[in-house]
């Protein structure tokens, strides 16, 4: 029998603020369990083992960080649209940090396909960047570049990667505006594979 007021919910919403406290890679359902003062066996009524539970978090994280993107871009084009979106991007990423590292795992594909926040997270990204007036496949080329440069410096970041003493804040400004102007003249040719 389930313990009373234990919940798939709660036990994901546990899962995700553990996620961000001690790390994702740390994150077990013993210590979910311990969060609650059950025993693991407790837990399993809940979620089916440790894979489960990290996929719990990341569907929960990605529907609030898509949350946090809308929010962002919402009535916004262009740069002003791209600089609300990254700003968002790395105040989830700093703020959620365990959650931000779900988002980026691989998901089986019956679980991404469903999970309506990782769904909502593409069509911001995309939607932010037709703003540029980009095609496919230039959308897709100028979408990986900008998801790349953004993940990169959360990641440094997160981790103190960055030793000199130009404010981190400064940099970010730059990059964005580095960002805007190479999303601005992206190459619309195609290159063959060769």
């Amino acid at each position: 029998m389930p313990r009373q007021g234990l919940t798939s919910a709660r036990v994901s919403a546990a899962a995700a603020e553990l996620a961000d406290s001690v790390g994702l890679s740390r994150l077990t359902v013993a210590a979910v369990a311990r969060h609650f003062g059950v025993s693991d066996a407790a837990l399993y009524v809940h979620v089916r083992s440790r894979d489960a539970l990290i996929e719990q978090v990341a569907i929960r994280a990605a529907a609030g960080f898509a949350d946090a993107l809308a929010i962002a871009v919402a009535g916004r084009s262009g740069h002003q649209a791209l600089v609300g979106f990254a700003d968002a991007w790395r105040a989830f990423a700093v703020t959620h940090p365990g959650q931000y590292a779900a988002t980026q795992l691989p998901l089986p594909a019956e679980v991404g396909t469903s999970s309506t926040g990782h769904l909502r997270l593409i069509e911001l990204s995309y939607a932010m960047l037709r703003g540029y007036g980009l095609d496919e496949p230039a959308l897709t080329d100028a979408l990986r570049f900008v998801r790349s440069t953004l993940h990169g410096f959360v990641s440094l970041e997160s981790a103190d990667g960055f030793g000199h003493p130009r404010a981190v804040d400064a940099s970010w400004h730059s990059i964005l505006d580095a960002v805007h102007t190479t999303v601005t003249n992206w190459p619309t040719g195609t290159r063959e594979q060769q």
